[in-house]
């Protein structure tokens, strides 16, 4: 009797952690179904936003300890005409994925590049931006093609769209020593400035912010191993906020405040939102 009693018991529990597994799987969606994502925002009043805080100019610490950047000036603007609040929240780039997916964040926006394999598990809106993975060598470097690589170490950051870029590249990959991934890019160029590696795969946009601000002997290869474009990533079902983030943008690009943005920190006009 006891024992069948036992087999009741866990029987119901099972159901029960089932019923909260599919609980939680509706966070966004409803119990019907339905999207919600948008709805969620706007009674919370917060936009949670995930990013690399070591990624200039897209999002970055300033000398005062603050995130700034160009994806930070993007999405304050955008919470704003929105009426909520935007919080930003560092994340390990590694776990990017998975801190979505769980809840943590409401959205991956920081120079996050489209590519088919992301496509599969998130929402991507439409592309802001467009960017390339370079390769960036020392100034006084005698490598000038991708060749001229061979059998020498080249560094760069742990999930990133560089790493698919270098997957993307066989030939090419293999004909290095090693691969280092590092944290952030950051700490790749500064292994490539004392000499620990002898080049840096690496977003371009980040490359020439660390150019032109840092004032390093560095130069980019005329080679490129990919041609990308950033978008603003979501939970595969939130289409509701992701359009509504992007109905936000396409205003701001017609108003010019996207263009103010871009110049501010890119030099130029450089986005593509609406064109």
């Amino acid at each position: 009797m006891k024992r069948i009693f036992a087999l009741i018991l866990c029987a119901t529990l099972a159901m029960g952690m089932v019923y909260v597994g599919c609980k939680s799987d509706k966070k966004s969606t409803g119990e019907t179904g339905e999207d919600k994502s948008l709805q969620n925002i706007m009674s919370k009043k917060k936009l949670v936003m995930g990013l690399d805080d070591s990624f200039p100019p897209m999002g970055f610490r300033n000398e005062k300890n603050e995130i700034v950047g160009y994806d930070v000036d993007l999405a304050k603007e955008v919470a704003k005409r929105m009426g909520v609040e935007l919080v930003l929240q560092p994340i390990d780039w590694n776990a990017k994925e998975q801190e979505l997916n769980t809840g943590e964040i409401d959205c991956i926006w920081n120079g996050f590049t489209i590519t088919e394999e992301r496509k599969k598990n998130l929402l991507f809106t439409p592309p802001y931006l467009k960017n390339a993975q370079v390769i960036v060598v020392k100034g006084n470097s005698s490598i000038n093609t991708m060749k001229d690589l061979a059998g020498k170490p080249a560094g760069t950051q742990a999930g990133s769209a560089s790493i698919e870029a270098l997957d993307g590249a066989p030939e090419f990959k293999a004909s290095l020593k090693r691969v280092i991934e590092y944290k952030d890019f950051l700490s790749a160029l500064m292994d490539l400035d004392v000499g620990g590696i002898d080049a840096v795969v690496i977003d371009l946009v980040v490359a020439n912010d660390n150019i032109n601000r840092s004032g390093k002997p560095f130069r980019i290869l005329k080679e490129t191993l990919d041609d990308e474009e950033f978008g603003v990533g979501f939970r595969k079902n939130d289409t509701a906020l992701a359009d509504k983030v992007w109905a936000t943008l396409l205003d701001m690009a017609k108003d010019g405040t996207v263009a103010k943005i871009s110049t501010h920190w890119l030099g130029a006009d450089i986005s593509i939102i609406g064109k």
